[in-house]
């Protein structure tokens, strides 16, 4: 049974464009009053954003943020420096050790602003959609992360000093494969055509079918029984 439209709480989510992201938002819109947080941080395009944009379209958010700030000034990554994107790696490969498509700090910088966001809102929730199985091996993508992320969060905002608001950040597919969380948002009416996940989108805005972001999203339909919805660039 879902909370009334009345006596909803606001909770911010982090909307990146992705597949994980926007069942996130479709998970907290259930309970929540949702606002959603994006970011143009440097990344390498901005087809990301222009999803983002209509899936907060779609989802009927309260309010749609999105906030500049530009990592490319520590760069360290294939999403935000002059790096090549790994591309056919296998899943061995994807599974062992940290890749450069890693940004240097980036969720603790995106949840930074989200919190930010959230005490002036009153809210005492944020969502954000990272996950730790079928994920590329990001240290910030861990449940450890997520708890020390919440204690910091509790001890460093007026709002948790005070004891006004118990601070809390929800991950709710940290435990779930990626088949598990596409048929989680089919069933929450998620439409998958309006996401975007791939790091290295050929020209059109195609998703290059190669990159490790772009694997892991194919072999969740392929597990689901399901055809990704989104177009691919034809392989060379």
């Amino acid at each position: 049974m879902h909370i009334s439209v009345e006596t909803r709480k606001p909770a911010v989510v982090l909307l990146s464009g992705g597949l994980d992201s926007a069942t996130t938002l479709a998970i907290a819109s259930q309970d929540y009053v949702v606002y959603a947080m994006s970011f143009r941080y440097g990344q390498r395009h901005s087809i990301e954003l222009e999803c983002a944009a209509r899936i907060a379209i779609a989802a009927g958010v309260t309010l749609h943020r999105i906030v500049d700030i530009d990592l490319r000034g520590t760069g360290g990554s294939a999403l935000t420096d002059e790096i090549d994107v790994p591309k056919d790696r296998l899943q061995s490969e994807i599974e062992s050790g940290i890749p450069v498509t890693y940004v240097p700090a980036r969720n603790t910088i995106f949840l930074s602003y989200a919190l930010g966001w959230a005490e002036v809102l009153g809210s005492q929730d944020i969502f954000i959609g990272i996950n730790a199985l079928d994920y590329s091996g990001y240290p910030d993508c861990r449940p450890e992360y997520v708890e020390a992320f919440e204690r910091m969060a509790n001890l460093a905002t007026k709002a948790g000093v005070e004891g006004r608001l118990r601070l809390e950040i929800h991950a709710p597919l940290i435990a779930m494969t990626k088949a598990d969380i596409i048929r989680t948002g089919l069933l929450l009416g998620v439409d998958y055509s309006l996401t975007h996940s791939c790091y290295d989108p050929a020209p059109g805005g195609l998703a290059c079918g190669r990159c490790d972001s772009c694997q892991l999203r194919l072999r969740g339909f392929r597990e689901a029984g399901l055809a990704d919805p989104i177009r691919y660039a034809p392989r060379e």
